[in-house]
């Protein structure tokens, strides 16, 4: 990794307001190019499908939200279904974004809402009291075992529930030459990478994620991680890059 960082590509939608985003600000402050680009797009599973799973969401009283998406499929798939969460269900959010966000479905102070730090060991604190329950865990057809078995390692009664796909992006058009660091921040988006681009070789170029299952992906394909979010130090991947593209350059 011996250039300097001046380019990025960010696998995600650009932001409807880019002034406001995270990622100008730090365009800004650093002098850095930064192009948005959607590796993938989320469809939800229709009511038919997911009936075929036999899942029955009046059997779970604890559900157990990783992702925005994720909250946003079980409620739409449950009005679908003509199923309404009842005033004792229980929240276990992956972190605190998550949890905030829940109040688009439902009233934040009624209800049993509990968050950790993007940590399966803290969720598995919070779930502790509740070990007797069978918790409903909603992804995607492409979820990563990863956390399901670790829960089921503590003795969690956890079923993952297919409620929405991912279909990749046409990315014809991207030309990762030109990007000095991907980010990312889904196991899919790495398989996007792979499959789209089949002869894209690392070398210099810096590749950042977000999330412990994405970082997993990165290693999985044999790419080379260089920055990881959230940590205790950096909680946003805009606060991760900064402290990387600054030590970096003091390396010149």
């Amino acid at each position: 990794m011996a250039k300097k960082i001046k380019t990025i590509l960010i696998s995600q939608p650009s932001p409807s307001d880019l002034k406001k985003s995270p990622f100008f600000e730090l365009s800004q402050k650093l002098n850095l190019k930064i192009d948005y680009k959607k590796f993938f797009k989320i469809e939800r599973l229709s009511s038919r499908e997911f009936r075929e799973q036999k899942i029955y969401l009046n059997d779970y009283a604890s559900v157990i939200l990783t992702s925005r998406q994720a909250v946003d499929h079980y409620f739409s798939m449950s009005k679908d279904l003509r199923f309404s969460p009842p005033d004792t269900m229980k929240y276990f959010c992956m972190s605190e974004t998550i949890a905030l966000y829940l109040q688009r479905y439902i009233q934040f102070r009624k209800r049993k809402i509990f968050f950790c730090n993007n940590n399966a060991d803290d969720l598995a604190s919070l779930m502790k009291k509740h070990e007797k329950e069978t918790f409903l865990l909603p992804c995607s057809d492409e979820h990563i075992k990863i956390l399901p078995d670790y829960l089921a390692s503590k003795n969690f009664s956890v079923k993952a529930a297919v409620f929405y796909r991912a279909t990749p992006e046409n990315l014809t058009d991207v030309n990762l030459s030109k990007y000095d660091l991907l980010a990312f921040f889904s196991p899919f988006g790495i398989k996007v990478l792979k499959e789209s681009f089949p002869d894209f070789k690392q070398e210099e170029t810096v590749i950042a994620v977000f999330g412990e299952s994405t970082a997993n992906s990165v290693k999985e394909s044999g790419l080379r991680l260089d920055v990881f979010a959230p940590t205790e130090q950096f909680q946003s991947m805009t606060m991760a890059l900064e402290d990387f593209i600054v030590k970096h350059a003091k390396k010149k």
